[in-house]
């Protein structure tokens, strides 16, 4: 499997890491947004090709498919283009930042039938793969979700303290973890409200939001989200179940008593971005749909379409 990845920067790089672990893939092309970024990135990694330009990538007939991890705003055209030069693709979340954009590239998907997915990561951290496990065989059903995902971010850097040349928004992609997830574990989302704080006199996004969800199963979701944390960063779920208590950070689990849960029999692997790209490249040599499929994550962008609505209003 011979993959082009464009957007080489903090998470890029994870991707990369996550590819070398996955046997029979060869990393062929690396696009960036500065050509010397893209040369250092394929020189790292033994790509034969970089360069600034996405088409330079998509008009080889050496790459099989491409992983996006550009900034949000290009993702949906970007993907478009992908599956439009026979390229199949991995898009990082968000899919898109509208409802129209995301319904967009699943009408390509259907049109081409190409594999098309979406980093909804949470749905491979061995921790909530191991919580889903239960859920599914019937052990636990889930009564509520408290969501914390809190960063420290009043100025434009990424994950890595380097300026980004984008404006990340905890709606459309910090906000669409927790949304797609929760319809992941509790079935599909029938209610949603959100609120959201002062815009940032420079980044012009809200920097404290606040999100309510309620899926047919009944399960309510309370997710709080916020760029002005100087504490703690990252995500901490919380499950609360009809047999169980559980709390997730990323790819560690706990019961509500804080006592560890082993979950390194969960998967080949504790990284969930490992996980996700190994989901990719088996749906394209088994020629059958990802978890996470453009299609399947499609219903969370409906509902952050929605919110999105909400918040304008």
């Amino acid at each position: 499997m011979r993959i082009a990845l464009a957007g080489a920067g903090a998470f890029g790089e994870k991707h990369l890491e996550g590819l070398k672990k996955v046997d029979g893939v060869e990393i062929v092309s690396i696009i960036s947004r500065t050509g010397e970024q893209a040369a250092a990135v394929a020189s790292k990694y033994g790509a034969r090709h970089s360069s600034e330009h996405l088409e330079d990538a998509l008009a080889r007939d050496d790459v099989d498919a491409v992983i996006l991890c550009t900034p949000t705003q290009m993702h949906a055209q970007q993907a478009l283009a992908c599956m439009n030069a026979g390229k199949h693709v991995q898009v990082e979340i968000p899919l898109a930042d509208s409802w129209a954009d995301a319904q967009a590239v699943v009408a390509k998907q259907q049109e081409t039938g190409l594999t098309c997915m979406v980093g909804h990561t949470r749905r491979f951290n061995p921790s909530h793969q191991y919580v889903h496990n239960r859920i599914v065989a019937g052990e636990l059903t889930l009564q509520q979700m408290d969501v914390q995902t809190y960063f420290f971010r009043r100025k434009n850097i990424n994950a890595k303290g380097e300026a980004r040349s984008w404006t990340d928004h905890l709606l459309w992609h910090h906000a669409a973890h927790t949304v797609d997830l929760f319809a992941y574990q509790a079935g599909r989302i029938v209610q949603a409200n959100a609120i959201e704080g002062p815009i940032h006199p420079e980044l012009g996004i809200a920097m404290d939001m606040s999100i309510q969800l309620k899926s047919e199963s009944g399960a309510i979701c309370t997710l709080s989200l916020s760029f002005n944390n100087d504490g703690p960063l990252g995500t901490f779920f919380r499950y609360i179940g009809d047999s169980a208590t559980y709390i997730a950070r990323y790819d560690e689990l706990v019961n509500g008593k804080e006592q560890p849960i082993d979950v390194s029999h969960v998967a080949v692997s504790m990284n969930g971005i490992e996980l996700q790209d190994r989901e990719f490249i088996a749906a394209i040599r088994e020629a059958r749909e990802p978890n996470g499929s453009v299609r399947q994550v499609l219903d969370c962008y409906r509902v952050l379409g929605d919110l999105e609505k909400q918040l304008a209003s």
